[in-house]
């Protein structure tokens, strides 16, 4: 997510420049009323006026294609976790472990704490280890889902009979939400997602207590 914003404030400031220069190149205009002759036909102004937007182009395309590859490259993830849309829960299967799988629903208004997120905590939090790939695969056994959370940077669409893959890489402790972004039902909203950020001693102690739980 952080890679996103950086693309987005480098394009901004791209933007803001050519608006400024064509701007200031119209006001100009406007109050101007002398004509240049060498200007009414120009080949030289003409290749300018080609090659320098797309040399604008390519400020911007190099950055986004390098982003793009950023979001579908896994290199050795270090956990693998499997998601599954349900109407209207997640399931999640650590499949690295044996045995180590559970279903994550909202925590209803009356059993939220004063602490709580009202809508957006749920029973079982997805506890994952910070500073490590993560790979996640995603699918549904009913209708479309979508497991989003935006803090991340993720979106990755959960269909019947398909399996997604996404990858990301948490680099700092904490709680992070999100919903599920598809229309799936009467009860489409009341699908949160709530990823836990922790040291990796901190996550293998949370495995070893659910296994032996």
């Amino acid at each position: 997510m952080e890679q996103l914003i950086f693309f987005h404030d480098h394009t901004m400031v791209v933007l803001i420049l050519i608006v400024t220069f064509v701007g200031y190149i119209m006001f100009y205009l406007f109050f101007n009323f002398l004509v240049n002759r060498y200007l009414l036909e120009s080949q030289e102004v003409e290749i300018i006026w080609t090659i320098l937007p797309a040399i604008i182009l390519i400020f911007i395309a190099f950055p986004s294609l390098r982003l793009l590859y950023l979001l579908d490259e896994i290199n050795n993830p270090s956990i693998t976790l499997k998601t599954i849309g349900h109407q209207w829960y997640w399931s999640y299967e650590y499949s690295d472990f044996l045995d180590l799988e559970f279903d994550s629903y909202m925590v209803g208004t009356a059993d939220l704490s004063e602490s709580g997120f009202r809508l957006l905590d749920v029973d079982n939090r997805v506890v994952l280890p910070m500073n490590s790939q993560v790979r996640m695969l995603v699918s549904a056994a009913d209708v479309i889902h979508s497991w989003t959370v935006p803090a991340l940077g993720m979106k990755a669409d959960a269909i019947p009979g398909r399996l997604n893959q996404i990858s990301f890489f948490i680099n700092r402790p904490g709680l992070f939400f999100g919903q599920c972004s598809e229309i799936c039902g009467a009860n489409h909203s009341f699908m949160p997602i709530v990823v836990e950020s922790v040291s990796v001693n901190s996550f293998l102690d949370w495995v070893s207590s659910c296994l032996k739980s």
